[in-house]
């Protein structure tokens, strides 16, 4: 028991366990009733990559957080580019180090541009019109992607903010 301690408080510190719970409650929220497209997915894979110092964790932790909610929600032939774009905004959180209303923006477009491109792959005519009525189609449900990724992003750095000045004496 002293050794599975050890080997626990060695790996995972105060403030990774704070992470990991930010990203779990946004996983949780995914199984919510909601419009659709406004999820925390984007804003939990930039926080993941922002707040993370192990690279590792920045992209393991939310990914499987990720994955056990879609077991719930259903796993689709769109998640391979779902995944995918999860993936990149986490490196964009790891390289910029901030949330930020670019970064932010950059991750929202960069899961837009990713997911529907899957969405065009496996749905439309390989076709000029049919990538472009694909995207056409799509942005309604980039407003909402936008808002949620906007919202989420916000409460998650204001919350873990005030956690980490009160709780934690990291900030």
């Amino acid at each position: 028991m002293k050794y599975k301690k050890l080997m626990m408080s060695s790996l995972f510190n105060k403030k990774q366990i704070v992470i990991i719970l930010f990203i779990l409650v946004a996983a949780i929220i995914r199984l919510f009733p909601h419009m659709p497209n406004f999820t925390p997915i984007t804003a939990m894979a930039l926080f993941s990559g922002v707040y993370f110092t192990d690279k590792r964790f920045a992209f393991l932790v939310p990914l499987l957080a990720m994955f056990i909610s879609d077991l719930f929600l259903g796993l689709y032939t769109i998640s391979i580019f779902v995944y995918l774009a999860f993936i990149l905004v986490g490196f964009i959180g790891l390289k910029s180090k901030k949330v930020s209303i670019t970064t932010i923006l950059l991750s929202s477009i960069s899961f837009f541009i990713i997911t529907n491109l899957g969405v065009w792959f496996l749905a439309y005519p390989k076709t000029i019109d049919g990538l472009i009525e694909c995207y056409t189609l799509a942005i309604p449900f980039f407003r909402n992607s936008l808002i949620g990724d906007f919202f989420y992003a916000g409460v998650m750095y204001f919350t873990f903010d005030f956690v980490s000045k009160k709780y934690l004496k990291i900030a």
